[in-house]
Parts: C-alpha cells; structure tokens; sequence
C-alpha cells in the first residue's frame, strides 16, 4: 500500500472517493468535510469514532456513531468483578440536529452526541490526549488516554462511491474514574484504550471480523494489535498492523480466522505468515438490531491473548498477556 505523509481529502465535490487518497498513514490526515448525506444519496455515509477500553476491572465501550438515517450513542459495560453487563445505548431517528458532533477535518478532534439522558464526549486535551467524558443514567465517566505514539489510518476502496476511512489506534495507556450506579472504579494499572474512527460511504451489507490488543509483553514491550478480516477483501487494503512501543509496523498481510459463532467462548484463532495469536475469552458479548431501517448482529468476545508476531524487519514479538477483544459483524444498515 502507498504511504500518505501530508494531509489529503479523501472526498471530492459530489462524495467520490479521490483515487490519490488511497493508501495508509501513521497518524490521520485524511479530511472528509465532502461526504454527501441524506436521502437523495442514499444514506450510505457512516461516520462514528469508538473507544473500547479494557482494564483488569472491566470491559468498556463507548460509541458515538452518525448512520445518516439516524444516530446511536451506546455504552457497553461489563464488570469483572461482580460479572454485571450494562448496556446504555440510545437511538434517534433522524439524527437530532446540532445534537452529534463527528468532526471530518483533522485532529485534534472533539467528538459529541447527546441524546435524551445519554452524553457521551470525547475532547482533545492538547495534541496527545484525549478525556472521554460520559454521563447515562447508570455509568458515568472522566478517563484520560494517552494517544502519544503512532497509529494505522487507511482508505478501503470498494468502489469510487463505496469507501472506508478508518483510523486504528491500539494500546494507549488510559487512566481515570468510572462510576457504576455511584460505585467508583479507577483505573490506574494496566488499562489500555483501542481508538476505532470510521469515515465512509457504505454498502448496504456488509460482514466484518475486527480484532484489537494491548498490553505489556514479556520482554517488557508495549504492544497493540489490529487484526480484520472479510470487509477488506478484494481492495487491496487491510487494516493489520502491530504498534510496538509507538511505532507502527504495517499495515502487514491477511491472516485467517478460526472460530466457532456455534461456540464463541471457545478460544478464537488467528494466524498467517507473519502471526500466530489466540485470544481466550473471559467474556461473550452477543447484540442483535432488527429495524426497519437496519438490522444486524454482533458476536464479540473478550479476554487475553497469546501467541507470536514476526515484525517486518525479522524479529519475533511475544504477544502473551495482552487483553482485548475479537468480533463478528453482519451488518444491514
């Protein structure tokens, strides 16, 4: 894939994808201010920025997504240590004016929505930090990540008019306070924040397989992973890649998946010429959409990885220890 180092728009005048922006950066610099939305285009432009957050004390994931049609804000929390999940999730349609905020210029970014008694913010605290801010009406957040070190930015192109933007950003060190039903729970020790931003014109179905990690390895490194599979295929673009100590190493080649949607609490196998990970879940998370306008299921386990990487200069990289997640998404929307 071609690297891009300057800033580049990823849209031209009318919502085709402009082919000189295809291709993958260490940090973001694509713009999108030139999607097309609404009904005389179809709705297909999908805009939403995601945190997934893993600690010893919980799972975490905070959603604030645009669909075009209508909007999604979501919470997804699952306790480690009492074994309680709490699902947050509000959805508007349409899109509430002036009530969502997903910027298309570049970072620093600050990203809203508030609907009805879910808020959820994410706000650039100079250039390498960002506070997810949150208050529904059981959880309530103010957690700081550290988003210092590079990450994978890379264009999808199924077509001129259907495209993804997306930016993976895997093993930021987070700290703060989560508060479950007034219970504090703070994170300070081995808590790690996975950024997921998408920017795109999509097709109306679509399957994906997305798997993120973070940790401290053995030999002391600091090791994010971004793995997917089955909505890149045939573009020549893929959104795998380690970032080892800040330094991103990718994007690197398909890998295969073995799993089991019958059994999804079995282990979760991913392997090819450069990887061999296993992710062993500790917790199952299964969603289920049927609207009128979107419909769609998810299967995603959480829990601790193990295996190897081999980098692309030759060495070999430990990824035992690291906690995350891995998912299956079939998606009409």
């Amino acid at each position: 894939m071609r690297e891009i180092t300057s800033p580049t728009a990823l849209v031209a005048r009318g919502g085709n994808l402009i082919p000189e922006a295809v291709g993958f950066s260490r940090r973001p610099l694509h713009t999108t201010d030139q999607l097309p939305s609404g009904a005389l285009h179809g709705y297909r432009t999908k805009r939403w920025d995601y945190w997934g957050i893993t600690s010893p004390e919980l799972f975490l994931g905070l959603t604030v997504a645009d669909l075009d049609f209508g909007c999604v804000l979501q919470l997804y929390c699952h306790d480690r240590t009492t074994g309680e999940t709490i699902v947050e999730e509000t959805t508007k349609i349409p899109t509430p004016r002036g009530r969502i905020e997903l910027p298309t210029g570049l970072p620093p970014f600050f990203v809203h929505g508030t609907v009805g008694d879910t808020s959820i913010r994410f706000d650039a605290a100079g250039e390498n930090h960002t506070i997810l801010r949150v208050e529904t009406p059981r959880v309530s957040t103010v957690l700081e990540v550290d988003a210092r070190g590079e990450s994978l930015s890379v264009v999808v192109p199924w077509s001129r008019t259907r495209f993804q933007y997306t930016v993976k950003g895997p093993a930021l060190p987070v700290s703060g306070i989560v508060m479950v039903d007034g219970r504090e729970i703070r994170l300070d020790h081995d808590a790690w924040a996975t950024l997921d931003r998408g920017r795109g014109r999509w097709r109306y179905s679509t399957e994906w397989n997305w798997a993120a990690g973070s940790g401290i390895n053995p030999a002391g490194q600091r090791v994010g992973l971004t793995l997917g599979a089955k909505w890149t295929d045939g573009t020549g673009s893929t959104e795998n890649a380690l970032v080892v100590d800040g330094v991103l190493d990718g994007p690197r080649p398909d890998a295969m998946w073995e799993y089991s949607l019958a059994s999804p609490e079995k282990p979760w196998r991913l392997r090819g010429s450069w990887i061999d990970a296993t992710i062993t879940p500790a917790h199952v998370r299964t969603a289920s959409t049927q609207a009128v306008v979107a419909a769609g299921t998810t299967v995603q386990v959480f829990g601790t990885w193990s295996g190897s990487a081999t980098l692309s200069d030759g060495r070999s990289i430990s990824l035992d220890g690291m906690t995350g997640w891995a998912e299956d998404a079939r998606n009409r929307w």
